[in-house]
């Protein structure tokens, strides 16, 4: 399941719907099977993340009682999104209670999905001459996780410089290597200016990590990797500041200056109801009526969303929807850095690559979020919610066949 779910979210159509649906039946018949042994297995820190989940979903979900509308994500895909964080939940309390995962199916699947992803977006771009590829989805999604592909399949060259078990061979590190690229590429391909914006700081989080095990020289290529001039990149960048020239002369109608009347529109709204938001659908009709009156370009009535996690959450749940998003964020992040040094402490780099693939995710998403309503996108919040439950379920009591290693209430497996 867990391999599954890295190799072919962006590869099949339904794999964000079909492959959460298979892993919340699974792991509601662990819990069933295993119900004897579910508080014995849980730590302090899953009832923490069960928490944040619980709390961001049933916000979301009081807020479509109020309005009696549901959200439908992106170009209408995806039902009962505010759901899907309390059987993430599920998925985690199911998961940490009976089930042991196996490490090499992590890092085997982030490399295959990378893989994939950056051969689907190579064949539409150069063979089918289309300038975004998308694989038939919202090419910002589908860019900005190949992208988080990518960049997971460096931590494990950068922190884990011997063999992981059986399967962690010369033949893994060469499709990791070329996971990384293919990652990259699809992300380039796409014309996501908001992953490229994100990636320099998700390098330098690597980066940081590799100071401690690699030579200066292979971290200065890393880093280098991420400011590579390439023309797509270069020419979207460009773009980008011709948008906002315009924008500053008046001009709305762009790419960047839609956004940018969206943020305007965003803060208007807040500034109205702040405590509690406008809600599902009643914050799309007061900024339609704004826009009839000819306050906001026309255009961003196309957008069911905002283009930024935190704008939309403020404007549509109001400050305590907007706390349960940064708790979704930060405390997760907090989380990954305290397994990070308890990694450290042990001497585990097991234990310590589960946890930079934590952060990356959370990073990632809080950057990607900032030009697209990634949590409103149904592969983007299953994808967030997917791979955060996998990290915390490795990194949180890493178990791979070895050595048990008590750490105060938590038993690491490295």
């Amino acid at each position: 399941m867990l391999f599954s779910f890295l190799a072919f979210l962006l590869v099949f159509q339904l794999a964000y719907a079909v492959l959460p649906v298979l892993a919340v039946a699974t792991a509601l018949l662990c819990l069933v099977i295993c119900r004897s042994r579910v508080g014995a297995r849980l730590a302090a820190d899953d009832v923490v993340m069960l928490w944040v989940l619980g709390l961001f979903s049933l916000v979301w979900l009081a807020d479509v009682w109020r309005t009696a509308l549901w959200p439908v994500g992106s170009e209408n895909v995806g039902a009962l999104l505010p759901l899907w964080p309390l059987l993430a939940g599920a998925v985690l309390l199911g998961w940490r209670s009976s089930v042991r995962l196996v490490a090499p199916a992590w890092w085997w699947g982030v490399a295959i999905g990378a893989l994939l992803a950056g051969a689907i977006a190579g064949y539409e771009h150069f063979w089918l001459g289309r300038w975004r590829p998308d694989n038939g989805m919202n090419a910002i999604p589908f860019g900005n996780i190949a992208l988080l592909l990518g960049t997971l399949c460096l931590v494990p060259l950068v922190l884990l410089r011997f063999p992981l078990g059986h399967c962690f061979s010369a033949l893994q590190r060469g499709m990791l290597v070329m996971g990384a690229l293919a990652g990259l590429l699809a992300s380039v391909l796409s014309g996501t200016r908001g992953g490229w914006v994100v990636f320099p700081a998700l390098a330098l989080l690597v980066s940081g990590a590799g100071l401690l095990s690699l030579p200066r020289g292979r971290v200065l290529a890393l880093l280098a990797m991420a400011l590579m001039p390439r023309a797509p990149v270069s020419d979207r960048l460009g773009q980008g500041v011709n948008n906002l020239q315009e924008y500053t002369q008046g001009g709305t109608g762009s790419s960047l200056g839609l956004r940018l009347e969206m943020w305007r529109a965003g803060w208007a709204l807040i500034q109205v109801k702040p405590l509690l938001g406008w809600g599902e659908g009643r914050l799309e009709a007061r900024r339609d009526q704004w826009v009839v009156e000819g306050r906001f370009n026309p255009g961003i009535s196309r957008y069911d969303q905002l283009h930024n996690d935190i704008v939309d959450t403020l404007a549509r749940r109001g400050v305590i929807g907007l706390a349960t998003l940064l708790g979704l964020y930060f405390v997760p992040l907090l989380l990954f850095w305290r397994y990070w040094r308890q990694g450290m402490k042990v001497g585990s780099r097991k234990v310590q690559a589960f946890a930079l693939c934590g952060a990356v995710i959370v990073v990632a998403f809080v950057g990607f979020g900032m030009s697209q309503s990634m949590l409103r996108d149904a592969r983007g919040l299953s994808g967030f919610l997917g791979l955060l439950v996998f990290a915390e379920a490795s990194s949180g009591r890493c178990r791979v066949t070895g050595l048990s290693v008590p750490l105060g209430k938590h038993d690491l497996r490295v």
